[in-house]
């Protein structure tokens, strides 16, 4: 069975983005794995009005000019300009010294400010991988090094992705060899790793997510129907502790008043009902596991574009994940954004949706396990 591991690394952008590729490069290098292939896209924005960062590095740069072009970053969107070696460049795969693309990264933002600038660092040793650039974990192995623009500021990103063959009937996961081991180290400190196991043809890995058997999708979408269609009922067997007004009501009634720390109530809520707690600012997530290595994840996000809360209960499983919505009341069903409000609002919140977790995870989570198929023991979805 193959398995993507994809892994996001914190990535300051108080490093200069030339240092970072730099480290990454010498340890490929230092580590005995030689020169990695380096596929790298650097595009101007998709729309006019933006500086053109392509203009001014083939002025700098004229012997780029064979990988210029213009693509759509997807199906039916605008035309955007790039300096790329990727499939869509004229001169796809052929290779650039890598001091050249230190240059051009030491550019950015200030002197080239790129909608885009993405490096993709390649080796057989991450392992078999697909052959095209569509979703994440259809990436081919290797490491991706992004600067991108963005409404409140430039975003950076290290991301990792292995592919290794795992045992279903096994207990862990093959370890990197020690060289693909130096050059994790390289990228800094992981933040977390997704599982994704993989489809598999007769001939050769398919780059899509494994899915459970249809039997199994069939009983897991009838469960969530059922529990969408009744979940005034479900909240009404929870006993929700407080009888919360609805989300218009609870807008304009309710002070908006700094709430204070938000992780303190879900830690001493959640945590003796076997929850761990991730997340500091504007999205949290719960989760536990069940002892048939089922993922039940509570995911909140309390204020990534507001001041309101919106909460998912998901279950998932080997090839499949059932996700129900968690009104913070039965007058709140269906508003999805429910607004926060000060401190103690804030905890009559975490009161009710406690409750409701709890029912869930007594009638929702046993019914999900029902119909799952055997997970293996090493799978863990996001670590």
């Amino acid at each position: 069975m193959n398995v993507a591991l994809v892994t996001e690394f914190a990535a300051s952008k108080k490093e200069p983005l030339s240092a970072v590729l730099e480290r990454i490069h010498a340890a490929f290098v230092s580590s005995g794995l030689g020169e990695p292939t380096v596929q790298f896209t650097f595009a101007d924005a998709p729309v006019p009005g933006f500086t053109s960062s392509v203009d001014r590095v083939l002025k700098r740069h004229p012997q780029l000019k064979e990988f210029e072009s213009s693509a759509s970053a997807m199906p039916g969107g605008p035309l955007v300009r790039m300096i790329s070696n990727g499939t869509t460049s004229p001169s796809a795969g052929r290779a650039v010294p890598f001091w050249t693309l230190l240059t051009i990264a030491s550019g950015v933002p200030r002197s080239f400010p790129f909608h885009q600038f993405a490096v993709h660092f390649q080796s057989p040793a991450f392992g078999d991988g697909q052959s095209d650039t569509r979703p994440l974990f259809a990436m081919p192995p290797g490491i991706v090094v992004t600067d991108s623009w963005w409404v409140n500021g430039r975003t950076r990103s290290v991301t990792v992705v292995r592919c290794v063959t795992a045992d279903p009937a096994g207990k862990s996961l093959p370890p990197p060899t020690e060289a693909v081991a130096m050059v994790l180290d390289a990228c800094g400190k992981a933040k977390k790793t997704v599982q994704i196991p993989l489809a598999q043809t007769a001939e050769a890995p398919d780059p899509r997510p494994a899915a459970a058997p249809s039997e199994t999708l069939k009983a897991v979408g009838e469960l969530i129907v059922d529990h969408r269609a009744r979940l005034a009922e479900i909240i009404d067997r929870a006993n929700l502790p407080h009888d919360l007004p609805p989300a218009l009501e609870a807008l304009q009634m309710i002070r908006s008043d700094a709430t204070g720390p938000k992780k303190p109530a879900l830690l001493k809520a959640f945590k003796p009902m076997g929850y761990d707690c991730r997340g500091d600012s504007g999205t949290f997530t719960l989760r536990r596991r069940t002892p048939n290595n089922l993922s039940v994840e509570v995911y909140l996000d309390v204020g990534t574009w507001s001041r309101s809360i919106t909460g998912f209960f998901t279950v998932t499983g080997f090839g499949f994940g059932a996700k129900l919505p968690l009104p913070v009341s039965k007058r709140a069903i269906g508003a999805g954004q429910y607004t926060i409000g000060d401190g103690e609002h804030w905890q009559k919140i975490v009161d009710n949706l406690a409750a409701l977790v709890a029912e869930l995870d007594r009638t929702f989570v046993p019914a999900i396990e029902q119909v799952s198929p055997p997970v293996p023991e090493w799978y863990k979805p996001e670590s």
